[in-house]
C-alpha cells in the first residue's frame, strides 16, 4: 500500500522500474527524514493544526523512529514504497490516527528536498573534515621535505628545480581552493524548502521561516517553485565541486604512479601497502594509487552524468530527479574513501634525498645560470643564448647545489602559514556549528 494510493494499485512490472534502486538510498536519508518530520510537526503544531499534546505524541515517536535508525534497527518493509511513507506508517501503527495528520502541509516533493539538503550538508561536513585531515598531513611533509629537492616538470621534460616541500604544498594549497567550490554547493544545500509542498505552496498558514530556524537552515527558498527547481541545480554545483576535489587528488596519485616508477626512483612506500605480481618476484605495484586516480576520475565524470539527467527538464517535480541519487550518493562514498586513504598512504611515504645532485639533472639548472648571469649585468636574451650553446656543446657545469629562491610561493619560501591562513578561512566560512547546535536541540 503506498500513502497516495486510493484503490488501484501498479502493476508489478511499473513498480519495480519506477522504484529502481531508490530502497538503498532512501536508508541513508531515513535519518534525515525524520528531523525534517520533527521539524514540521513542530511547525503545525505552532500553527494550530495539531494539538500540543499531538505534537509530543508525534515528536516522542519520531525520536524512537531516530534511534532505532542509529542502532540499525530500522528497516523499510516490504510493500512499503519509500523512507517516507515506513515513517508515517509506524507512527500510525504505534500511536494511531495522529500518524495521519503529519504529512498535512507538504508533499513528498517537498520532504524529499528537506531530506536531501540535510544530507547533503552532513555528506559536505564529513568531506570538508576528511579534507582539513588531509591539508594538515600535506603542510606537515611541506615543511618536514621543504630541502629535499626534486626536478620539476613541463610537457613532462625535465624543467627546473623543485622540492617536495613544494610539490606538498600545491596540493596543499589546492585543497582550500576546492572547498571554495565545496562552500557554494554547501550555501545550495543549506537552504530550506521545506514548505513548498508539490511545488506550489499550501493554503495551509505554513511558518516557514520557523522551520528554518529549526533545521538550522541559514535560509530559505522563498519562491516555491525555486525551491523545487533547486533539486537539479543543487546535484550539478555538488557534482562540480566534488570533481574539482576529485582533481587534486587525481594529480596527486598520477604523480605517485610516476614517481614510484623504478626510471623516477623518487619516492617510495613500504612493502605492506604496495602489491606484487603472480609472477614478477620484483614487482611493488602502487595499486592504491591507480584506484585512487581511476575512483576520482569516475567522479570527475559525475557532472555530465548530472547535466544530462536534468536535460529538458521543465518547470517543476519530474520523476527523471530520483537518479540523480544514483550518481550523486555513490560519489560522496567515493570521494571520502580517496580522501582519506590518500591521507593513509602519505603517513608512510619515504622521499629519496640529494636526487639533483646526480649530473643526469644538470639542466634543470640551466634557467639558475640565465639568472646568474642576468645578476651580472649580461641582457636576458644574450645570457640564454649563451647557456643555451654551452648545453649544445655539452659544455655546461652548473654549480648544483646552489639555489636561492625567496619569492612567495617559491621552493625557498613555501608560505606555509598564509596557506594555513587560506584552510581557516575557507573552514570558518561554514559554520558547521550553527547546524550542530540547531540539529541537537531538534533530537532533544
Amino acid at each position: 500500500m503506498k500513502i497516495w494510493q486510493k484503490a488501484i494499485g501498479n502493476q508489478k512490472e511499473v513498480e519495480s522500474f519506477t522504484i529502481g534502486r531508490d530502497p538503498e538510498f532512501d536508508i541513508i536519508l531515513a535519518p534525515f527524514d525524520v528531523l525534517g518530520s520533527m521539524a514540521h510537526a513542530e511547525m503545525l503544531a505552532k500553527i494550530g493544526l495539531l494539538t500540543a499534546e499531538e505534537n509530543q505524541t508525534l515528536q516522542n515517536g519520531l525520536r524512537e523512529i531516530y534511534k532505532e535508525i542509529e542502532q540499525g534497527k530500522f528497516e523499510i518493509a516490504p510493500g512499503v514504497e519509500d523512507v517516507h511513507s515506513q515513517v508515517e506508517f509506524l507512527l500510525t501503527e504505534r500511536y494511531g490516527e495522529v500518524g495521519k495528520k503529519l504529512h498535512s502541509g507538504r508533499s513528498r516533493n517537498d520532504q524529499v528536498l528537506v531530506d536531501l539538503k540535510l544530507f547533503y550538508r552532513a555528506a559536505i561536513s564529513d568531506l570538508v573534515e576528511e579534507s582539513r585531515e588531509l591539508f594538515e598531513l600535506l603542510l606537515e611533509l611541506s615543511e618536514k621535505h621543504k630541502g629535499d629537492l626534486m626536478p620539476g616538470y613541463t610537457h613532462t621534460q625535465l624543467a627546473m628545480p623543485s622540492s617536495f616541500g613544494l610539490w606538498f604544498g600545491s596540493f596543499a594549497e589546492g585543497l582550500t581552493e576546492d572547498l571554495g567550490l565545496l562552500k557554494a554547493a554547501f550555501d545550495l544545500s543549506n537552504k530550506n524548502p521545506l514548505g513548498s509542498a508539490a511545488g506550489y505552496g499550501s493554503s495551509f498558514p505554513l511558518d516557514r521561516t520557523f522551520t528554518t530556524d529549526l533545521l538550522g537552515f541559514s535560509d530559505l527558498h522563498h519562491n516555491v517553485i525555486n525551491a523545487q527547481n533547486s533539486r537539479g541545480k543543487t546535484e550539478r554545483t555538488l557534482a562540480f565541486a566534488m570533481a574539482g576535489m576529485a582533481g587534486t587528488l587525481n594529480r596527486l596519485a598520477d604523480d605517485v604512479c610516476l614517481f614510484m616508477n623504478q626510471h623516477f626512483g623518487f619516492i617510495s612506500f613500504p612493502d605492506d601497502l604496495t602489491t606484487g605480481s603472480s609472477i614478477m618476484p620484483h614487482k611493488k605495484n602502487p595499486d592504491v594509487f591507480e584506484l585512487i586516480r581511476a575512483k576520482t576520475n569516475q567522479i570527475q565524470a559525475v557532472p555530465n552524468a548530472v547535466s544530462l539527467i536534468l536535460t529538458n527538464s521543465t518547470t517543476g517535480y519530474h520523476r527523471d530527479l530520483q537518479l540523480l541519487k544514483e550518481e550523486i550518493f555513490p560519489a560522496i562514498d567515493s570521494l571520502k574513501s580517496c580522501i582519506s586513504m590518500t591521507a593513509f598512504m602519505l603517513k608512510s611515504i619515504r622521499i629519496r634525498e640529494n636526487i639533483l645532485s646526480d649530473s643526469f639533472y644538470k639542466h634543470v639548472f640551466s634557467v639558475e645560470q640565465v639568472n646568474e648571469l642576468v645578476l651580472k649585468g649580461v641582457p636576458f636574451r644574450d645570457a640564454y643564448k649563451q647557456v643555451g650553446l654551452a648545453i649544445e656543446s655539452d659544455d655546461f657545469a652548473p654549480d648544483q647545489s646552489k639555489l636561492n629562491h625567496t619569492h612567495e610561493g617559491s621552493i625557498g619560501n613555501l608560505c606555509t602559514e598564509q596557506i594555513r591562513e587560506k584552510m581557516i578561512r575557507a573552514l570558518d566560512a561554514f559554520n558547521f556549528n550553527k547546524v550542530e547546535s540547531a540539529l541537537n536541540s531538534l533530537i532533544q
